[in-house]
């Protein structure tokens, strides 16, 4: 049976996962006799938690709602989550950055020695918040080898799927050699995991998608950090997202006129240009990796599109066009030129 502190913690963790919880059921999961759940469930009310018992053929428990915020008991992958979630949280753009890292501060001080070293490896540098649900979630362990790798500025050997083979739906890591890298740092961009680093047999700074990443334990040799370029991670990563000719812009960029209010729109476009041309148009000037990007992005808008340029994007609300409305279509049809 394990401890009764441990057996505390488990218990108010089921509580939290679901609403109504069965005596039996909890007993069960727990590995306990009812009559421990019931003596745990008064501990937890001592401790402030307004625990319900609910009536019924097995009985059961519910975790209420409180007018007073109890002391809080987290497992240790809740407590990593959290210190995440609030490194994260400066990028949220709603003005809580300076309460976010108090708070990372007041939870790593009351943290075990053993989850403040993880909260210590795991360093993140946000670079910009999610703008969707990614779609190629990290394995934690990953993350915490890689902040681990970062931390103690050792050399990293890892096997790594490029962008071609994913597009493709292969995972070649086997027949490739493992790559090396000095780890730098551990970034999010756009709701995805990077880690920035110098590629030591390209000699050069390269990004690597994180869960692209299977690291080879255990690591290299120490190595001295190298100056980034710029001194700054943010400038770099988003740098290196916009273009490879280090201007700092994105490759492919258009103006174009909507009919929606500029307040309705420059909630949406975080470096974009909006500019109100009366109570329900504007003016909005956006950059993408591509035109069909950049086309897809602004057609995002609920609303009448006028292109003020260039060409380009012109072409390329052309080329969506007639994909969308193969797309609608009940049957098959010719697949058009791809437009250069």
């Amino acid at each position: 049976m394990p401890k009764t502190s441990a057996r505390l913690l488990s218990l108010l963790s089921l509580l939290q996962a679901r609403r109504d919880w069965p005596g039996a059921l909890l007993a069960e999961r727990l590995d306990v006799s009812p009559r421990t759940v019931r003596r745990d469930v008064d501990r937890l009310r001592e401790l402030g938690y307004p625990i319900v018992a609910f009536k019924g053929p097995d009985g059961g428990y519910r975790l209420g709602a409180g007018t007073e915020l109890p002391p809080l008991l987290f497992d240790d992958e809740q407590a990593v989550a959290l210190a995440i979630a609030l490194q994260i949280a400066g990028t949220a753009g709603v003005g809580i950055e300076e309460a976010a890292a108090r708070a990372l501060t007041t939870v790593r001080q009351v943290m075990p020695p053993r989850l403040r070293r993880r909260i210590d490896i795991l360093r993140i540098s946000a670079v910009q918040p999610p703008t969707m649900r990614p779609d190629s979630p990290v394995d934690s362990g990953v993350l915490m080898a890689l902040g681990a790798a970062v931390h103690a500025r050792e050399v990293l050997r890892f096997d790594y799927v490029p962008a071609a083979a994913t597009a493709a739906g292969a995972d070649d890591r086997a027949q490739s050699p493992p790559r090396r890298a000095e780890p730098h740092h551990l970034v999010t961009w756009g709701g995805r995991w990077y880690l920035v680093a110098w590629d030591l047999d390209r000699a050069d700074w390269r990004t690597f998608r994180a869960d692209r990443i299977a690291p080879h334990i255990p690591t290299g040799p120490r190595f001295t950090r190298r100056e980034l370029p710029g001194g700054d991670v943010a400038t770099f990563v988003a740098g290196r997202f916009r273009d490879s000719d280090g201007s700092g812009d994105w490759p492919c960029r258009g103006e174009v006129l909507l009919d929606l209010p500029a307040a309705a729109v420059s909630g949406y476009v975080r470096d974009g240009i909006v500019e109100e041309l009366g109570p329900n148009r504007c003016r909005l000037v956006l950059g993408s990796w591509s035109w069909p990007g950049l086309a897809a992005a602004v057609g995002a808008f609920d609303a009448d599109i006028e292109v003020v340029g260039p060409p380009e994007l012109r072409d390329a609300f052309a080329r969506l066009a007639r994909r969308y409305v193969d797309a609608a279509s009940d049957r098959p049809t010719a697949r058009h030129p791809t437009v250069p």
